[in-house]
C-alpha cells in the first residue's frame, strides 16, 4: 500500500467522521440473517421508522425495480425479498450522505441504477434487483471525497481540467486511490454483500471483478451510458469508452443496445422526478 493511498484511506475510514448505519439498518442486518426471524418482524422494524419506510415505499413503486406496485413494506418483501429491501434501506441512507453534498451525483446514480435495472431486464438477468442497487451505490466513493476530502476534490478537479484525465485517473495520480475502491472500503465496512461490492470496487475495470463480473459489466456499461446521454454531473468531463470486457461478457446486440438507448431518454427523466419526490 502506498502510503498515498494509506494515508487517504486513514482520513476517509476514520469513525470519528465516518458515515455510520442508522441502529435501524445493523438491527435489520442482524434480523435477516436470522433465519428465525419471521417477514412480520422485519416489517415492524422498517415501519418503525416513517421517513425510511416511506422512502423504501417510493423506491419500491418506481421504475427504479419496474414498477411494482406494493402499499406497505410487507408487501415489498413479498414481492421484492428481504435482501432487496434489506438493500432498499441501504439505498436511502446513501441518499442521506449524498445528497447533502451533491445532487447532482444522487441524480446520475439514481438513473445509472435505473438504466442498469433495465439492461438486466433486456438480457433477462437474475437478481436485476441486486443490479439496480449496485447501480445506484456504484459512486459511493465520490460522495465520501466530497464529504471528507473537499480540497483533495478541488484539486482532482484541477488535475481533470488541465490534462483532460478521466476522474478514476486524477484520483489515482493525486490520492494513490480512487472513488470505486473507496466506495468498496465503506461498502465493507457496511456489510454489504459481495454482490454490491464487487460493482462498486471495479465499475471502471471489469476484468478484476472476480466473482460477480456481470453485474459489474452491468453497472459499467450503464454508468457510461448515462455519462454519454449528458444527463446531470456525475463530475466526470469526459466519458469513458466502454470496455470490451463488458461487451464480451453480455453479448449485447445492435438491436438491444438501440432500445435501450431509446428507452433512456424517459427513464432519466423518471430518475430526475424521482429524486425530488423523495426528497420532499
Amino acid at each position: 500500500m502506498t502510503d498515498k493511498r494509506a494515508n487517504i484511506k486513514k482520513i476517509i475510514m476514520d469513525i470519528k467522521t465516518l458515515p455510520t448505519l442508522p441502529g435501524i439498518i445493523l438491527r435489520l442486518k442482524d434480523l435477516s440473517e436470522n433465519n428465525k426471524a419471521s417477514l412480520p418482524e422485519i416489517a415492524k422494524l422498517l415501519t418503525s421508522d416513517p421517513v425510511l419506510s416511506a422512502r423504501i415505499l417510493r423506491l419500491a413503486n418506481s421504475p427504479f425495480y419496474g414498477l411494482y406496485r406494493v402499499s406497505t413494506v410487507s408487501k415489498a418483501m413479498i414481492i421484492l425479498g428481504v435482501n432487496v429491501v434489506k438493500n432498499l434501506a441501504l439505498s436511502c441512507v446513501f441518499f442521506e450522505v449524498i445528497a447533502k453534498d451533491s445532487i447532482d451525483l444522487w441524480e446520475h446514480s439514481l438513473g445509472v441504477g435505473m438504466t442498469a435495472n433495465m439492461i438486466a431486464c433486456k438480457l433477462d438477468l437474475p437478481e436485476r434487483e441486486e443490479i439496480a442497487t449496485a447501480g445506484l451505490l456504484h459512486d459511493l466513493g465520490k460522495a465520501l471525497i466530497l464529504l471528507k476530502c473537499k480540497d483533495i476534490s478541488e484539486e482532482i478537479h484541477e488535475l481533470i481540467s488541465q490534462e483532460e484525465l478521466y476522474t478514476f485517473e486524477a484520483e489515482r495520480q493525486i490520492m494513490g486511490t480512487d472513488h470505486a475502491e473507496i466506495g468498496a472500503w465503506l461498502a465493507k465496512s457496511w456489510f454489504m454483500p459481495d454482490k454490491l461490492i464487487d460493482p462498486i470496487a471495479f465499475h471502471h475495470n471489469v476484468n478484476m471483478s472476480a466473482n460477480h463480473k456481470v453485474k459489474t459489466a452491468v453497472v459499467h456499461v450503464a454508468d457510461a451510458l448515462v455519462k454519454a446521454s449528458g444527463f446531470n454531473d456525475s463530475s466526470d468531463p469526459f466519458v469513458p469508452q466502454i470496455q470490451q470486457a463488458a461487451w464480451n461478457i453480455l453479448k449485447i446486440s445492435d438491436q438491444q443496445l438501440s432500445e435501450i438507448v431509446e428507452e433512456m431518454e424517459d427513464l432519466l427523466m423518471e430518475a430526475k422526478n424521482l429524486s425530488v419526490e423523495i426528497q420532499l
